[in-house]
Formats: C-alpha cells, sequence, structure tokens
C-alpha cells in the first residue's frame, strides 16, 4: 500500500495506524503529518472509535523529522509541534507499539501516546543537542516525568540511545515483546479497552491526564469531581 499512513480496523472499535515511510525509517515529513492529524482528528470524532494503535513500518518505528522537509529556517516546523501536542488530548486511548528505533521527533511521539508497548530490538533517544537544536513539542517536560529527572537529563544531554531493558527499568515502556509479538499485544489490550464503556474510559483518561499535570491535592479534587459528576449522572454500574 502507498498510503503514508495506513488506518486499519482491528477488532470492534479500534483503530490500527502504521507511520508507512520505512524506506525512510518513518521520519516524520509534511505528508504524514498531514495525514496523521487528519487520522486522530477522525479517532476523536468519530463514535466508531474506542481506542487505537499506532506503529511504525519496520526497521523502525520513526527516526524524526525528515530533514528535507523541516531543515531549513523558515521550515514549517511548528505544524509537527502542534501535531505532536495535540496527542496528549486525544479523547481515546492511543498505545504507542515501538518495534524499533524511536528518535527525538519519535520519541516525542511515543511520550505523547498513553503508553508504550515496545519490542526487544526497540531504541529510544533525544538527539535534539546532537543537531544543536531545542525541542519546541514537549521534550523537556513529558520526558523527565515519564523517566525522572535525571534520566531525561541523560538522555537530553547525551543524545545516546537506551535499549528496550533500560527504557522498561525507568519506566519509558510498560511491556517489552518479542518482535512479532509487540503488535499483536498492542492490539490485545486496544481490545480490552474497546470492550469498555467509552464514556467511563474517557473519564478515567482526563482524570489521569489532568492529575498528571498538577499537585497530588489537586489530583484528588479531580478524581472526587470526575466521580461526583459521574453519580450525578446516574452512571455509576458496579458489575459483579
Amino acid at each position: 500500500m502507498s498510503e503514508a499512513l495506513l488506518i486499519e480496523e482491528h477488532g470492534e472499535g479500534v483503530m490500527f495506524m502504521t507511520l508507512n515511510r520505512p524506506a525512510s525509517r518513518n521520519a516524520i515529513n509534511l505528508d504524514l503529518v498531514d495525514a496523521l492529524s487528519a487520522a486522530l482528528a477522525d479517532l476523536n470524532a468519530s463514535p466508531r472509535w474506542r481506542s487505537a494503535v499506532l506503529t511504525g513500518a519496520p526497521p523502525a518505528f520513526c527516526a524524526g523529522l525528515d530533514l528535507k522537509d523541516f531543515s531549513a529556517p523558515d521550515a514549517p516546523r511548528h505544524k509537527v509541534t502542534e501535531l505532536v501536542t495535540s496527542i496528549p488530548h486525544c479523547a481515546k486511548p492511543l498505545i504507542a507499539a515501538v518495534n524499533g528505533a524511536a528518535y527525538t521527533g519519535g520519541l516525542e511521539i511515543v511520550l505523547s501516546c498513553d503508553f508504550t508497548i515496545a519490542s526487544e530490538e526497540a531504541r529510544f533517544a533525544d538527539t535534539h543537542a546532537r543537531i544543536g537544536a531545542l525541542s519546541g513539542s514537549g521534550m523537556g517536560s513529558r520526558l523527565p516525568r515519564r523517566v525522572g529527572g535525571a534520566w531525561a537529563k541523560q538522555m537530553m544531554f547525551t543524545s545516546a540511545p537506551i535499549d528496550a531493558q533500560t527504557a522498561l527499568r525507568i519506566g519509558l515502556v510498560n511491556e517489552i515483546w518479542p518482535q512479532e509479538r509487540v503488535v499483536p499485544r498492542a492490539l490485545e489490550l486496544a481490545e480490552m479497552i474497546a470492550a469498555h464503556d467509552p464514556e467511563l474510559v474517557g473519564i478515567v483518561k482526563a482524570v489521569v491526564d489532568r492529575g498528571m499535570e498538577t499537585t497530588l491535592g489537586e489530583a484528588v479534587a479531580i478524581e472526587r469531581e470526575a466521580l461526583a459528576e459521574r453519580k450525578r449522572k446516574g452512571a455509576m454500574a458496579w458489575k459483579a
């Protein structure tokens, strides 16, 4: 298939997206920005979708920005920033299935997803320092929140990649699987999510996301507010 972004339905309500520029290690160009933005808009808007998985065509997940499109001083890098910073605000859970390198912009996409399943061959790096650039898409805020300040500094200062086992140990990824099991495992989890009440899942996602952006006391208040609203709607249904 020649589309820049493949969109398939896997099971009921699961959107499956594949970054499909394997010859460029799925580097983000303008066409891919537009395709992924359109797919995420559909994910948000359509009740058909309840969860999603994002992966990359082998051999990589995403090598970052395609410098042929974005190296010029007047290049529209703001489009990438808008895309990456929109992902955490997606109303439906989005799982990253990382089957290879996730570098710089690719790592920012991983950090913007709800959680990550990785292959044993996955590698993660932030190379902004190496290329003399600064991130505008949340690397300096999301990475330390995910892995802690010390590991974020090591990755950002050195530009050196970390392997899948290290990524698991520091909390960057949730699970590691053999290469051939990464996408099936991510889809399995997405199907579990899609089987639940989508409104309730959306509330839980919003509670966690908002709580992560604030203090513990404010996070508890957000959770209580969501519970009170759920009760007001009469939608609490405990299942035996």
